[in-house]
């Protein structure tokens, strides 16, 4: 069931409409990072000994800019859980024989005023499973941040 769910044609274009909109926001991350940590003195001594542009990508500038990357990354799962999530409310998502907390929504909205738990479980599931995306990659950052320390 789940292959098939994974393997079914409505589920690639969500990936890709969401992989579209989320992809600058990372890159932009990962290029200041990495602008950051190319200016460092470690960086700079390193090159005045003579590391090799690889040495210098591999040891010195790439485990300082994985950092933020990671964090943004994981704050950013819990909006694409959400856009997700909204996309297949609003019928442009995720189709029926899917799972998806925004089919479900969208099934037990009619029933809000005789069935209201039937709206409330996935809207809360939904809100719960972001908000603690949010709140990982918030401790994310304060386990990974130098200045905080």
């Amino acid at each position: 069931m789940l292959l098939s769910v994974i393997t079914s044609n409505t589920i690639w274009p969500v990936i890709g409409f969401i992989v579209l909109l989320g992809w600058p926001q990372i890159s932009r991350i990962a290029r200041g990072a990495v602008i950051t940590a190319k200016q460092n003195d470690y960086v700079q001594a390193a090159r005045a000994l003579g590391a090799s542009n690889s040495r210098l990508v591999l040891r010195h500038i790439a485990p300082n800019a994985v950092a933020p990357v990671i964090v943004v990354a994981t704050i950013a799962l819990g909006t694409y859980i959400a856009l997700e999530a909204t996309l297949s409310y609003l019928g442009v998502g995720l189709k029926p024989p899917s799972v998806s907390w925004g089919i479900d929504i969208s099934a037990a909205s009619p029933y809000v005023r005789n069935a209201p738990h039937a709206l409330l479980w996935p809207s809360g599931a939904l809100a719960i499973t972001v908000l603690a995306f949010i709140m990982l990659g918030d401790a994310v950052r304060d386990a990974l941040d130098p200045k905080l320390r």
